[in-house]
């Protein structure tokens, strides 16, 4: 286990910065791939990662990832040392994304406490060992000559650190446990780095001095030190440039360092309590934690807004100085709730990446030639929704590339590109971000869903009554799989189903547009935010439910002659000429009430993906802005749950059960075989 070095701020560093080196490693290497090698800035990039991931997680006592790390910067050393020697670019490319897979395994176990499972990494190394041996044995021949005893000089080097990079006293013990191999006789001010926290702020203040004596050259240690993360300027100066051997004594201290020290001694007191207004900065890294409390802080405004401007104390006075200053305060708590929320939103960019990986290796497993392409990446969506979707998007790429694109000798016989093609595309629409999953295969085989869903008796509507889009949507029912034989991929009956649940856990929809021998779009409909939502707020008896303002169509007092009746005796309505299902709520639940008759209450007509139902309810209380709170662990895992998606507090302090639209739409009727 990692020793606590400094506490959870250096691991939450040490995870985060890891995660990015592993984010960056496999786009430099699928770039690779795309360019055919190895170019000498990609190889000098995989090694300063390497370099950087071996350091970091020794310094963290995370000895698996380093010993890792260490072998595969051996490997690309020796390949940036020996540019004459030949490779197998693509091999050296799967052992690199295999290192990857590991430290990212790892991570996993690292943020869940899991470190008592870390598996070692000896088969990986063995490997990148087996390559290294192959790439020594091929290189040419070159005569080697007798090298004289290394002689070397004096610098001294002062680190100048990116602004808002935080701990600059831990990262700047990790440069000299790195300057260390290969340099002699290091000293650094302030020397305290680990032991004292408060040399970060001297550092930053000041910069980080280091000598120490080396056989490299000024231009060689400046282009190493210029590769090392979060660095902003590097003042380097050669001591003594007359040269010495390294039985000379050791460079004890330098004026300039000296008077560095004395500085930082002085200005140590003044640091802590000056206001650095020279130090601006555009960008910050915030704690996700602290982002969710200020959401539900910001939650915690709007219903004490409401609790005080809706307080029945209030009503019937005549108050136009506390209703205009009311109007005041709603437009700034708007204002900050615009703010928090943008504040929470992220670009689909990451996630979108991602994909180049799976589709990369499945294109190599499948014998599929496959170009990824991207529109409309830099969309942002809220980060808890961006959690949701990376899953189901990744297997929505999957399944593109395993059902719908054909293979290289199907696709020239069918007269399309030997190349398949699968596009990415995200846009904002309203209060929503679509999400576009597009191939250019064989699309969906609507003739042979039907048979499957069939056999497996999942219809729910007869044969004739379904358009093509209800055919194609059979996909997403649990079990559903058209594949005969169970793959690496695919055919175990389990995938579709598990991306609509992700999608509508979080108040999405999911639908298919396919055609026949032209490919299949896959449209994913998610809200930009799911902490804050206008709500239409109900009332059935004595309970209060609210339905998402973005689900309703219309609501309207219904009239008796527009009232008809099924074949099974169920009440529907007839709206401008379309006849339509409704669902009682206080029969759905039991719920007592005085108001039974529909000319008596109110219609609430919801839409969802073409599909529509009227919910019927005593009245309509009004539309508020309400602040969604899941429901607690003991309720959620109930039946009872199933329809509801959240709960809210109104302003008069009571509870209202935030109803699933997806659900009021999709879900069986239970009351209907009562007749």
């Amino acid at each position: 286990m990692a020793e606590q070095i400094n506490g959870d701020s250096l691991l939450e560093m040490f995870i985060f910065e890891t995660l990015q080196n592993t984010e960056q490693l496999e786009k430099i290497i699928l770039e690779t791939e795309k360019n055919g090698g190895f170019s000498d800035s990609t190889i000098n990039e995989i090694f300063r990662i390497m370099h950087t991931l071996k350091g970091s997680s020794a310094m963290m006592s995370y000895s698996y990832i380093s010993s890792l790390a260490h072998k595969a910067e051996d490997l690309f050393y020796y390949i940036r040392e020996n540019p004459t020697v030949s490779y197998n670019c693509s091999r050296i490319s799967d052992l690199i994304l295999l290192c990857m897979d590991y430290i990212n395994r790892e991570i996993d176990k690292i943020k869940e406490n899991n470190e008592v499972n870390f598996e070692s990494p000896e088969e990986v190394i063995k490997e990148i060992e087996n390559v290294l041996i192959e790439i020594i044995a091929n290189r040419d021949n070159i005569p080697t000559n007798n090298i004289d005893e290394p002689s070397y000089n004096s610098f001294k080097v002062i680190f100048y650190f990116e602004e808002g990079c935080e701990m600059e006293n831990i990262r700047s013990f990790s440069i000299i446990r790195d300057i260390q191999e290969y340099t002699k006789d290091v000293t650094y001010i302030p020397d305290n780095v680990i032991d004292n926290d408060d040399t970060a702020l001297i550092i930053r203040q000041n910069g980080f001095a280091v000598s120490f004596r080396s056989d490299k050259s000024y231009s060689d240690l400046h282009s190493l030190f210029s590769r090392i993360p979060f660095i902003r300027d590097i003042d380097l100066t050669l001591i003594d440039i007359e040269k010495c051997t390294i039985s000379d004594s050791p460079v004890k201290e330098l004026q300039e360092v000296n008077s560095i020290n004395k500085i930082t001694k002085q200005q140590d007191n003044q640091v802590k309590t000056e206001t650095h207004q020279s130090t601006s900065q555009s960008i910050i890294s915030i704690n996700v934690s602290k982002l969710d409390k200020l959401m539900n802080l910001m939650g915690e405004v709007v219903i004490a807004e409401s609790m005080v401007v809706e307080n029945p104390d209030l009503k019937g006075l005549q108050l136009q100085s506390f209703q205009r200053e009311a109007l005041q305060l709603h437009k700034i708590i708007v204002e900050m709730q615009d703010m928090v929320m943008s504040m929470r939103l992220v670009p689909l960019t990451t996630t979108f990446q991602k994909t180049h990986r799976i589709v990369r290796d499945m294109s190599k497993k499948l014998d599929k030639e496959v170009k990824l392409e991207f529109i409309g990446e830099e969309t942002e969506v809220d980060k808890k929704i961006i959690e949701h979707l990376s899953d189901p998007l990744l297997h929505l790429v999957r399944n593109c590339i395993d059902h719908g694109l054909e293979s290289e000798k199907e696709r020239i016989e069918a007269n399309k590109p030997p190349i398949g093609t699968i596009t990415l595309e995200a846009f904002n629409a309203g209060s929503y971000v679509y999400i576009l999953v597009k191939d250019d295969g064989k699309g969906i085989n609507k003739t042979k869903v039907l048979e499957k869903a069939k056999k497996n008796n999942l219809l729910i509507k007869p044969e004739s009554e379904m358009t093509d889009r209800e055919i194609c949507n059979l996909i997403f029912l649990p079990g559903f799989s058209t594949n005969e034989q169970v793959s690496e991929f695919s055919g175990r009956g389990v995938g579709m189903d598990v991306v609509m649940q992700s999608i509508t856990s979080v108040g999405g929809s999911v639908s298919v547009d396919s055609i026949e021998g032209k490919g299949t779009t896959i449209t994913m409909k998610i809200p930009l935010t799911v902490a804050i939502i206008d709500g239409m707020n109900i009332e059935v008896g004595r309970k209060h439910f609210t339905i998402p303002i973005t689900a309703i169509k219309e609501s309207f007092k219904p009239n008796k002659d527009n009232i008809i009746c099924d074949t099974d005796g169920n009440e529907m309505i007839m709206v401008r000429g379309e006849c339509y299902a409704i669902m009682k709520l206080y029969k759905q639940w039991d719920i007592e009430t005085r108001i039974s008759d529909l000319t008596d209450g109110i219609l609430i007509m919801v839409e969802q993906e073409e599909k529509k139902r009227c919910i019927f309810a005593d009245s309509l209380l009004g539309q508020q802005q309400v602040v969604v709170k899941s429901m607690p662990d003991y309720i959620r895992k109930t039946k009872i749950v199933e329809g509801i998606s959240g709960c809210t507090l109104l302003g008069d302090g009571s509870i209202s059960l935030i109803l699933d639209a997806g659900w009021l739409i999709n879900s069986e009727i239970k009351y209907k075989k009562e007749g």
